[in-house]
């Protein structure tokens, strides 16, 4: 009965839809826009015909082409964040996506972390103390997660490095393999395209002792260019045993040997020291976390007129010290976890048009994963390894798109994905764009999305079991968009049903005692995002979007309704923005159903002194709120920054 309403529904929609677009006014200046977050950190960023993502289809593309959902989180708006992760940027403009978070800064790892992420209740765990394993996040395209645990580390994932940020909502397998069953968040890295040099830093402190601090400079000259940004960060924390230290460096290089062939090289290292308090009514002492992990890649790219691809080489590393430290009552350990993890691989693909309206895009992958973990004890040195694993995984996938006359897109793909321990999946996709008169676009996506188990699953720590299967599900999503008034008005409405099985779940050993990992678990969720902004004048500006989600089997980090609302006024010197947040039916503990609901209002300003100096301020929770995200870590109450910005 209920996927029997939600096909109802889903037509219904689509007949609306369809009315819509003949309603709709006609202007033929419009411009077409991925979502409703933007350069501006009120208004949708307008993509027109030129501009394009990378994101839905590895080369450059126009949305509209698209039959999946991407957001765009630009450079402005990550800026005038003031965050040092993208995160919490995340959480307010992307309807459909949530990260936790136990503080005013620093994620963490292992227990009490938080930077959990999910989108449409896919990617976060499915019971507490598990990581996020299904949504994965790229940096230029190239996986980044733990070798050994599988899940990405959230501290590493920051603003300093980052031109822009795509989000696809939905499974994005066919293109980018396991993991990707959720969505793929990408960090598009910083580039410089004008001649010259720029130098920029930014110095802030606020409260609970908290820290900010930025250095970047970018250099173009003829076909060279370079980005270096390098970061401190730091707060005690709003409770005790609660700090967290942080420091980050980026470098790119990058060579345009013509305008059809460039190669770039780049590498970032963050190493960030976390305190864990524990929650509130069972506090840890000495739960501390020493983390480095690093990056590196190449990539050669070809770009014609008709054909463009990339050959990129890619190595991730991870060096991890952690004491897991002890309660009241209870004796300090006697050892200490360490481990350290890579993953390295090759992703080669081209995309051809092979006649007009036509677009084949090809591509392999390789993987290599794996690490080493140990107790090493503090009394005479001794280790004792719990894992010496490492596992391989090829991939070859074809996407076709075709275009018919002006009105429709065609969209099919399909990856064969091989893993060295789980076997072999085909993982299809298929979808259809259709171009309505007045700028509108309705599109209509089905789509397979797999995950593999981890080494950590299999191997690492009961109740591991080598005898995993894939996690597996598919996703139906149905959209319309529209801009209207010379792209001052953006509107747009989705719905989806999710259904997965095989999900990987601690249940009671069917063969023995104790615990054991099995694909036992099931997905059945559905729910629906709006989105809209418009530009009043040059001065004023605003947006809101809204997502809810039904879940027949509840997971953490999902919330059943998130609406966020916000408005920017800029003129002259002065730049203002304010927005709401409201979470409701937050799952923060499963086992008693234990739900939270917060309103978070946050404003920022700034002041632009001279042309190279401004001021800012920024406040967060000003109302005061007392709420919690992860249970047992009250979130702070009101908190303030305020800082400088040069730029020369």
């Amino acid at each position: 009965m209920r996927k029997s309403r939600f096909i109802v529904l889903f037509f219904l929609f689509g007949f609306i839809g369809g009315r819509s677009q003949m309603l709709a006014i006609s202007d033929t200046d419009a411009v077409v826009e991925v979502d409703a977050v933007s350069d501006s950190a009120s208004v949708a960023r307008d993509f027109s015909l030129s501009e394009a993502v990378v994101t839905g289809a590895r080369y450059e593309t126009d949305i509209r082409h698209l039959p999946m959902t991407v957001s765009v989180v630009g450079r402005r708006v990550l800026e005038e964040s003031r965050e040092s992760s993208i995160l919490p940027v995340l959480n307010a403009y992307v309807p459909g996506f949530f990260s936790t978070s136990r503080g005013m800064m620093g994620f963490g790892v292992s227990d009490g972390a938080s930077g959990q992420m999910s989108v449409r209740g896919i990617g976060g765990p499915v019971q507490a103390g598990l990581p996020t394993t299904g949504m994965l996040v790229l940096i230029d395209g190239h996986p980044q997660y733990m070798g050994l645990m599988g899940h990405p580390v959230a501290d590493a994932y920051q603003t300093m490095m980052t031109e822009r940020v795509e989000v696809l909502r939905g499974p994005a397998s066919v293109l980018y393999g396991s993991n990707a069953m959720g969505g793929v968040i990408n960090i598009v890295t910083r580039k410089m395209n004008e001649e010259g040099v720029r130098t920029g830093i930014n110095i802030g402190a606020g409260s609970y002792g908290t820290f900010q601090s930025e250095v970047n400079n970018r250099v173009r000259k003829g076909g060279f260019s370079s980005v270096f940004t390098a970061s401190y960060n730091r707060t005690d924390g709003h409770r005790r045993n609660m700090g967290f230290e942080q420091y980050g460096g980026y470098l790119k290089l990058g060579y345009d040997f013509s305008d059809n062939w460039k190669l770039w090289s780049d590498v970032n290292i963050t190493h960030f020291n976390a305190a864990n308090p524990g929650a509130v009514d069972d506090p840890y002492i000495d739960n501390d976390q020493r983390i480095t992990r690093g990056m590196a890649s190449v990539a050669l790219e070809n770009d014609y007129e008709r054909t463009s691809g990339t050959v990129s080489l890619f190595y991730n590393w991870g060096d991890h010290w952690i004491n897991d430290g002890y309660q009241e009552g209870e004796q300090p350990l006697d050892y200490r976890f360490n481990s350290n993890d890579r993953m390295y691989g090759v992703s080669v693909y081209q995309s051809v048009e092979l006649f007009a309206g036509n677009r084949i895009t090809a591509g392999f992958d390789y993987f290599h994963f794996g690490g080493k973990a140990w107790n090493e004890y503090i009394t005479d040195g001794h280790k004792e390894i719990s894992a010496d694993k490492a596992l391989d995984e090829y991939a070859g996938y074809v996407d076709f798109r075709q275009n018919i006359g002006s009105w429709l897109t065609v969209d099919a793909g399909v990856r064969i994905d091989h893993h060295s321990q789980s076997g072999t999946e085909v993982i299809p996709q298929a979808g259809l764009a259709f171009h309505m008169p007045g700028s509108g676009e309705l599109k209509f996506m089905a789509s397979k999305g797999f995950r593999n188990p981890t080494i950590r699953e299999m191997y690492m720590f009961p109740p591991q079991n080598p005898d995993l299967q894939p996690e597996s599900l598919w996703s139906y999503e149905m959209s319309w968009s529209q801009t209207l008034f010379k792209g001052r008005l953006y509107y747009g409405a989705n719905i989806f049903y999710i259904n997965g099985d095989n999900i990987i779940m601690r249940l009671p050993n069917p063969e023995g005692s104790g615990m054991l990992n099995q694909n036992s678990g099931e997905i059945e969720n559905w729910g629906a995002e709006l989105s809209l902004s418009y530009r009043f004048n040059e001065v004023w500006s605003a947006q809101t979007n809204y997502s809810w989600l039904h879940m027949e089997n509840p997971v953490l980090a999902s919330p059943e309704h998130k609406f966020y609302a916000g408005a920017e006024f800029s003129k002259g010197k002065w730049n203002w923005s304010s927005g709401l947040q409201y979470v409701a039916g937050l799952y923060t503990e499963l086992e008693t159903d234990t739900t939270e609901n917060f309103v978070l209002w946050n404003i920022n300003g700034s002041y632009r002194v001279v042309e190279w100096l401004s001021l800012y301020l920024k406040g967060e929770n000003i109302l005061a709120q007392r709420y919690e995200i992860m249970k047992g870590y009250p979130m702070p109450k009101a908190t303030f920054m305020g800082g400088i910005n040069i730029n020369f």
